[in-house]
């Protein structure tokens, strides 16, 4: 159903922005933000503590995570959640990355052979979806794929209702509908607290991006998260200017830039991104 070139756009998109995100990712205070040694215009090395000794062209965790299921998915062209978690906890036993609550939280539940994990609220899981549209015959099946990835580290209502939306409007998407279009499409049928980051999303287009992430909350949940890439989604028409914008306001980057850029190229293409940003560390 899904067009290989574009799928593997949209990964490829996912993993550039993690590596662009990487120089200012979980960089909070407002003073350092605005005074970073880093070319905005260009991958960074790391600057936060949490990432220390990443090189530019290197991902965060975020980055690696979504590799990891690309990468599953490439060698059985399936998704099986119980034998992903096996391989998933393979690659965590010799992982020297940032070791996340969501994932330390998951790995005893994982290996009891649960495929329910931690209930990590964060909004991060979203971004690493798209992989799962190469082995979805239909939309149907790619949701139910998104639900049981989601749930094997992100077994939280808030992490899985943000999943479940970011796949339908990634669908919409891709099948033709206006991002705005999309967005206002889902929200009827939306629960209240996502109907809730629409209206403010809507209503921040013309605001300044570090003022309403920082508004919003620059950290790792989904109730400061959601909100935030939806404004993003609506203001910007380059995915460069997006994805400059949301690394100045730091905290959280990767997490927002990289779902937002699964939407954005999917209507899009990947085209609007520098040639030196692709110069990450793996090829897709």
């Amino acid at each position: 159903m899904f067009e290989l070139k574009k799928v593997k756009e949209i990964v490829l998109a996912t993993l550039i922005t993690d590596s662009y995100c990487l120089g200012s990712h979980w960089i909070y205070d407002e003073k350092q933000l605005k005074n970073l040694n880093i070319d905005w215009n260009e991958l960074n090395n790391a600057c936060s503590v949490w990432h220390k000794g990443k090189i530019a062209g290197e991902f965060t965790h975020y980055g690696d995570h979504t590799y990891w299921l690309y990468e599953f998915i490439k060698q059985n062209d399936t998704f099986d959640e119980k034998e992903y978690a096996k391989y998933w906890l393979k690659k965590m036993d010799s992982y020297n990355g940032y070791i996340d609550s969501s994932s330390r939280n998951s790995i005893e539940k994982l290996k009891e052979g649960l495929v329910e994990g931690s209930s990590s609220s964060d909004f991060s899981i979203v971004g690493r979806i798209p992989s799962l549209l190469f082995v979805s015959k239909d939309k149907n099946e790619f949701f139910s794929n998104v639900e049981k990835f989601t749930k094997l580290t992100h077994n939280s209502y808030e992490s899985l209702a943000a999943s479940s939306f970011f796949a339908k409007l990634l669908i919409k998407v891709l099948e033709g509908e206006d991002i705005s279009n999309a967005i206002t499409s889902l929200k009827e049928s939306s629960p209240k607290d996502i109907q809730k980051y629409i209206k403010s999303a809507f209503s921040s287009i013309n605001d300044d991006t570090f003022e309403t992430i920082r508004q919003n909350g620059p950290a790792c949940d989904t109730k400061e998260s959601f909100p935030s890439v939806l404004h993003l989604l609506l203001k910007y028409k380059s995915l460069k200017e997006l994805l400059i914008n949301n690394a100045k306001a730091g905290g959280d980057s990767s997490a927002r830039g990289m779902v937002a850029s699964m939407i954005f190229v999917a209507k899009n293409g990947i085209n609007s991104l520098p040639i030196s940003w692709s110069k990450i560390k793996v090829i897709i």
